[in-house]
């Protein structure tokens, strides 16, 4: 189904959830007004404040802070809460690591499997093949809007997403 034009609520409505590139949190509001900003869908599901907490405590801890005001670690945290609050069927991550430090990046891709592990799909836009590959089962290659290379992940090379990437 086609969903270029569709409102955003009505996408994720349809069970689809972004977290953005950048983050992109409303920074008026409070760490805890961003997740609950997710759960406005009212789709029914296992993800809710507590859940949300419970995979990345240190954001009840700072649930009343600005969210702006969180290190960008802590910052991608709320955009994944904030999009799993939406009980999602189909959640997408744009660049999950991008800007973070190592140590943060370690700590989210480990709550991955803890994310979609209830049947949740997840679809990886990642600049960091190992990361991405470790934690997915099919990779896809994109060169211009066009898949280069599809396989399992743990059957495609670096040297093949290497070549499919740069067309070499």
């Amino acid at each position: 189904q086609q969903i270029g034009n569709a409102r955003p609520d009505v996408v994720a409505q349809m069970g689809l959830a972004m977290v953005p590139e950048g983050r992109q949190l409303f920074p008026s509001l409070s760490v805890e007004e961003n997740l609950m900003i997710g759960g406005r869908v009212n789709r029914k599901g296992p993800w809710n404040l507590r859940r949300v907490y419970d995979l990345f405590p240190i954001l009840e801890e700072r649930r009343a802070q600005a969210s702006t005001s969180l290190s960008g670690g802590q910052q991608q945290m709320v955009a994944i809460g904030r999009a799993l609050m939406s009980n999602p069927d189909l959640i997408m991550f744009d660049e999950i690591s991008l800007g973070l430090a190592p140590v943060i990046i370690r700590d989210i891709y480990k709550a991955l499997p803890g994310i979609v592990g209830g049947g949740m799909s997840a679809v990886i836009v990642e600049q960091d093949i190992t990361k991405a590959l470790a934690v997915s089962s099919r990779v896809y290659c994109l060169q211009e809007g066009r898949v280069s290379l599809e396989g399992r992940s743990d059957t495609v090379s670096r040297d093949e997403i290497a070549r499919a990437y740069f067309g070499v």
